[in-house]
């Protein structure tokens, strides 16, 4: 099952692909793909980094949801390197995972770790997952903008889930765009970070200078 953990990141950060229908309203997007581009700001390459022009492909709505996938991917990869992490350094709940099963007996390698949770625990994982993302695109729908007619690409509409502190409730908007931002760049380097260490797990010597995870 070393596969498994993949199987599960890839289900849980893919698990938003209603992909985006040729049929999209024509109303005009109030975040343009000018405006979606510009965020966040990778004036370190010196340009929009986009190697392969993904950039060009499609319409308005595409690129919406382009960057709609790629928010919730970054969120999705940033929980799964703490929590490999979390594991790794030793930090357990106390109780039980499952019956027979106390947190404390599980091993402190990530995929170790992933093979030791019983099969119920996994699907309950994936269960809870694809009920967020159904109802997300549901409340989208009926009580907001959608992200691919003008909404915001990367808000998650599920009640309670999306700034549950409403801790952006009175900020300005300049100072919501840099957080928007942050949280991109800082999922970027999550994806690599969890990749690196899938394959330093997978493949010995492949990730120079790391220790066993």
């Amino acid at each position: 099952m070393k596969t498994s953990l993949v199987t599960l990141f890839t289900v849980f950060a893919s698990a938003a692909a209603f992909a985006p229908s040729k049929s999209a309203s024509s109303k005009v997007l109030e975040a343009t793909r000018e405006e979606i581009l510009s965020e966040p700001d990778t004036t370190e390459f010196g340009s929009i980094w986009d190697p392969l022009g993904l950039s060009e492909l499609g319409s308005d709505e595409t690129i919406a949801w382009f960057r709609h996938a790629e928010a919730k991917h970054g969120r999705v990869a940033m929980a799964a390197f703490v929590g490999w992490w979390a594991v790794g350094a030793g930090l357990r709940f106390p109780g039980e995972l499952a019956h027979g099963v106390t947190f404390a007996s599980i091993p402190s390698k990530g995929l170790e770790a992933w093979d030791a949770m019983p099969g119920w625990g996994k699907a309950q994982m994936l269960l809870f997952a694809g009920l967020i993302e159904f109802h997300d695109e549901l409340f989208y729908s009926r009580r907001g903008t959608h992200y691919m007619r003008g909404g915001t690409p990367g808000k998650n509409m599920v009640p309670g889930l999306f700034d549950p502190f409403s801790l952006s409730k009175n900020k300005s908007e300049a100072t919501l765009a840099k957080g928007r931002s942050s949280e991109l760049k800082n999922g970027r380097l999550a994806m690599i970070g969890f990749m690196g260490l899938y394959a330093a797990a997978t493949i010995e010597g492949s990730v120079p200078l790391q220790p066993p995870c």
